[in-house]
């Protein structure tokens, strides 16, 4: 059975996969201007997402995986920190934030979960 970690990793690069793939998964229901500059920039989160994730996929149980979490969790809790703000106005600040401070949250739980049963 997968660690949990690398289940979480793997939904994560899946996920942003596709907004690599169609930037507009994120653009629309953020409600921001599709534009040539937009899409760049979805996509290049989506890239760092999914370099990521495929390293809570491939981490070991211990150091390189808690650092892997490290990561992933700051990437989220630094997004569901900064978008708000630049979504003023879109009434889409508080969705993305949940949903930057879930996967976040959901990283660290499948770490301490993997860690307390020993895988």
């Amino acid at each position: 059975m997968p660690s949990l970690t690398s289940v979480v990793g793997a939904a994560t690069a899946t996920f942003s996969a596709a907004l690599v793939v169609a930037p507009q998964v994120l653009i629309a229901p953020a409600r921001l201007t599709d534009t040539a500059d937009t899409r760049s920039l979805v996509r290049a989160l989506g890239v760092r997402d999914v370099v990521t994730g495929l390293a809570l996929m491939a981490a070991p149980a211990g150091r390189a995986r808690r650092t892997a979490t490290a990561a992933r969790v700051v990437c989220d809790w630094t997004d569901a920190v900064v978008f708000p703000r630049a979504l003023a106005g879109r009434g889409t600040g508080g969705l993305v934030a949940g949903s930057a401070w879930g996967w976040g949250a959901l990283a660290l739980g499948a770490l301490l979960l993997d860690e307390r049963a020993g895988r």
